[in-house]
């Protein structure tokens, strides 16, 4: 076991040495610059449940879905795991009690390879530990998609790379000191696409969605 994990993490540092091309993406959208300004400017209160993430998570109303004004939602739509890892600091100032991290969709979308996403994902996770320790991890699983949809786009109809990367994130938590929550499973279909009653398009979730996935953290007890 200790040679595999040390002959996955060699892996990461080869790929990451010969791509770092990735991190010189093209300019995050202007949505990101908007939506960063308005979290540095929001007063820092420390100690509570934040959800990480990209539209799929900026889309959640989280405060009325918990009943829970407190709650902090850090969504952008469009972002990426390198986006994620420039604003951090913003999160581990606020130390939150818990982090509901969700990414990695738009990066499959990029065709970023699966290696990068994994070890964009891994720093990440050891970037909040370090800065906030007693913050507690909860990596979710990247969703499952639908390309049934009118208007899905072929950039994301890519669900080899989602179960790659989510088979890895599932193997390695236990080393990685974060809780692993497996929503992938149960938001498929029996053609093992994103059940459509849970969507609004081939990616993004409705409110039964939105309810679903807090049905999945509340039985866990991870809420």
């Amino acid at each position: 076991m200790k040679a595999n994990f040390l002959i996955f993490f060699s892996l990461i540092a080869f790929v990451s040495c010969a791509q770092r091309t990735w991190d010189s993406l093209p300019t995050l959208p202007d949505h990101y610059r908007k939506r960063t300004e308005v979290f540095n400017k929001e007063t820092v209160v420390k100690g509570k449940v934040l959800f990480l993430g990209n539209s799929i998570t900026e889309g959640g109303n989280w405060k009325r879905l918990l009943k829970d004004s407190s709650i902090i939602n850090r969504g952008i739509s469009g972002d990426v795991t390198f986006g994620i890892l420039q604003r951090l600091d913003d999160i581990i100032k606020r130390k939150p009690s818990k982090i509901f991290l969700l990414i990695g969709i738009n990066d499959i979308s990029k065709n970023i390879p699966d290696e990068v996403i994994i070890e964009n994902l891994f720093t990440i996770v050891s970037k909040i530990h370090s800065g906030t320790p007693s913050t507690k991890i909860f990596v979710q699983s990247i969703l499952p998609t639908n390309n049934s949809f009118e208007h899905f786009s072929k950039n994301y109809d890519k669900n080899d790379h989602v179960i790659t990367i989510n088979t890895q994130l599932k193997k390695y938590a236990d080393r990685m000191k974060y809780t692993y929550v497996d929503l992938y499973a149960e938001f498929l279909d029996k053609e093992n696409r994103l059940d459509a009653k849970y969507a609004s398009d081939g990616l993004h979730l409705n409110a039964a969605g939105y309810q679903q996935w807090i049905t999945i953290l509340k039985g866990l007890k991870y809420l």
